[in-house]
């Protein structure tokens, strides 16, 4: 199986840690996954936020990473809307247990977070891109567009 490409997002200023976590996550044996790219400090205007684009773009998938302060971070809402503009599957990641974490401003409500297992993360990303997935029809199986009649719109004199 190949692995899946994601991009992980977290809080800057509060979670650098969780990312570390992730990493080694994704360096155990089996875990179906690795990481193509993660949050950047810098300002939108030098490039950063084109760069992230990118790697968004890339990536199969893209994990957000919840803490407490999640709600408060403009970068991991950011990430959260190029991530919803490039129409790439995602999930939510419950990053602490002894804390109460916190959605990004820009989740929709459907948007569930999940607790932080092995398997937890692996179903997820396994569920979340066949779901993806089942959103798009190939063209093979769409139906033509019904073929339409010209109606004779004459009179009989």
């Amino acid at each position: 199986m190949n692995s899946i490409r994601v991009f992980m997002s977290f809080d800057l200023g509060h979670d650098k840690d969780l990312k570390a976590r992730l990493l080694d996550e994704a360096a155990k044996p089996g875990s179906g996954f690795e990481i193509l790219g993660w949050s950047e400090l810098g300002k939108p205007m030098d490039g950063r936020s084109e760069r992230v684009r990118a790697q968004i773009a890339a990536a199969d998938e893209v994990i957000f990473i919840c803490g407490a302060h999640t709600h408060d971070s403009l970068q991991v809402s950011a990430e959260l809307g190029i991530a919803q503009e490039e129409q790439k599957p995602y999930f939510l990641l419950w990053g602490r247990r002894e804390v109460m974490c916190t959605r990004p401003l820009g989740a929709r409500s459907g948007d569930s977070m999940y607790s932080w297992t092995s398997g937890i993360i692996r179903d997820q990303l396994t569920m979340t891109l066949r779901v993806a997935a089942s959103r798009e029809v190939p063209e093979r199986c769409k139906r033509p567009a019904p073929a339409r009649t010209q109606v004779s719109t004459g009179s009989v004199e």
